[in-house]
């Protein structure tokens, strides 16, 4: 049997908009009990701020002198005066004069303390110009000065390029049946090599451009190569995970160095001591002994494949560069990684040290940017941008970078300042098409006079200096950065 039904109020249904007019309602009440009267006016803080609007927005004109409101009919007093002003002035010197001018440009203008020039009293003048009002700030805080005073001082102190010749194609060397991926010179300058992707590494002579010998024995392309300067050896390296040594007495193989897990895409001998430094697409730099073939080290902390590769006698003795956009300094003697530049936002296929200078420079299809050593300080980037693929880089002593794209592009720059002096665009062989425009590798001799490009329509080619160029026909064309761009 069913229990007694209780009774139960109907709940007026309430919509959320009432409810909130309601909670509304309750904390004025709360909180404000006279509704619709503004609280009662404070004369201390209205005169505060009017004084304070006052000297923020007309503090810059509150001290001028009053000019003479009659200028159409001046009248004789004021004639008399204006007629014995110049008696008073001195013969003014350049400086003088540009002191005047720069002060004429300005009448009708507020100058801060950061801009107000000085003035003298050796040539008779005033400390208050009779020419132009030259009035201080007040109240212009120091982080705003300071921040004039140096976005007006960059472009003034950025260092202007030297004037160089352009650099003209004078040679083109066919003998390879493949893309020619790599290039390096022999410390005596009288022979190079390269190597392709016809599976072959050829040796040239400097000066005639001849095929001197053909070496084979990798079953892939070759990418990288590099010379010793203490013994009668070559290393090469290639897509066929091998990494190869070769006595150019004999003209063979003497010892392969085993371990990388795909293809080896950059390579570097140090400078001092006898180990090889190979990177690869397995992400790791692989760090060899020459004489032994045991690996001393894996330097692994890439999240990609590792391109690019440079050596030097003191820390960081090794700097790699990755697809993984980052650059990384190695501490050599434990195999770890001492520093990570995350400056730029794409891959980083080329690094160049320079030979003279403690600092080194970084390609990417984004920027090309300079660094600093030891540190790794970001110094600045180029002034202008190659908009491709920058596959390889190099820099000479006398300052002269070159950087060569995939399109075919081949740029030239001061070292110093940044500016491109000079964008040449590589021809392809008769025959070849013209997508087959792209350079790979690229190197200068020892002595920095010649540069020789590897490319994609299967040639070499040689550049120098062209020696009727002058400044009249090649000008100089340089504007210094208004704004330095940090990324």
């Amino acid at each position: 049997m069913p229990g007694p039904t209780l009774g139960v109020e109907p709940v007026e249904p309430q919509s959320l908009k009432k409810l909130s007019f309601k909670s509304l309602k309750r904390a004025l009440d709360l909180f404000s009990p006279i509704h619709g009267h503004f609280a009662p006016p404070d004369p201390e803080s209205k005169k505060m701020r009017i004084s304070y609007k006052v000297f923020a927005e007309y503090g810059t004109v509150r001290n001028l002198p009053s000019q003479p409101t009659n200028q159409v009919n001046p009248s004789p007093k004021d004639q008399a005066q204006q007629a014995s002003a110049p008696d008073k002035l001195s013969l003014p010197g350049p400086e003088d004069s540009r002191d005047m001018q720069l002060e004429g440009a300005q009448n009708a203008l507020v100058v801060g303390p950061s801009l107000q020039p000085k003035r003298s009293n050796d040539a008779g003048l005033p400390g208050k110009s009779t020419i132009g009002v030259l009035t201080s700030v007040p109240g212009s805080s120091e982080r705003n000065t300071s921040t004039s005073a140096l976005m007006e001082r960059i472009p003034s102190k950025w260092p202007r390029p030297v004037w160089r010749p352009p650099w003209k194609n004078y040679r083109v060397i066919s003998g390879h049946l493949g893309w020619v991926r790599s290039i390096a010179f022999d410390p005596s300058n009288t022979w190079f090599c390269t190597g392709s992707a016809d599976r072959t590494i050829k040796i040239w002579d400097v000066g005639s451009g001849r095929l001197k010998l053909t070496l084979t024995g990798h079953i892939e392309q070759i990418r990288g190569l590099a010379v010793s300067k203490h013994h009668t050896y070559m290393f090469s390296a290639g897509d066929d995970k091998q990494v190869k040594c070769w006595d150019l007495e004999q003209n063979k193989v003497i010892r392969s160095y085993h371990g990388h897990l795909s293809g080896v895409y950059c390579l570097a001998l140090h400078p001092t001591i006898d180990i090889l430094l190979t990177g690869g697409r397995d992400s790791v730099c692989r760090v060899w002994d020459i004489r032994t073939k045991t690996q001393i080290h894996a330097l692994s902390g890439h999240d990609n494949t590792v391109c690019s590769v440079f050596t030097r006698p003191t820390d960081p003795q090794v700097v790699t560069g990755s697809h993984d956009t980052t650059i990384k300094f190695w501490d050599l003697r434990y195999g770890k990684t001492m520093l990570t530049l995350t400056h730029h936002k794409k891959s980083v296929r080329a690094m160049t040290l320079h030979p003279k200078e403690n600092c080194f420079a970084s390609a990417s299809a984004d920027n090309i940017k300079k660094f600093n050593l030891p540190k790794g300080e970001f110094l600045h980037n180029m002034l202008s941008q190659q908009k491709t693929i920058i596959n390889a880089m190099a820099v000479n002593e006398d300052g002269v970078m070159a950087t060569a794209g995939d399109n075919g592009s081949l740029w030239f720059w001061d070292w110093r300042s940044g500016h491109n002096f000079q964008q040449a665009q590589t021809i392809v062989q008769p025959g070849s098409l013209d997508s087959e425009a792209g350079i790979y590798a690229l190197s200068y001799d020892i002595t920095g006079s010649r540069l020789v490009t590897c490319e994609a329509d299967k040639t070499i080619k040689m550049w120098k200096e062209d020696e009727n160029a002058n400044p009249e026909t090649h000008p100089l064309n340089f504007k210094p950065p208004k704004d330095i761009r940090r990324f």
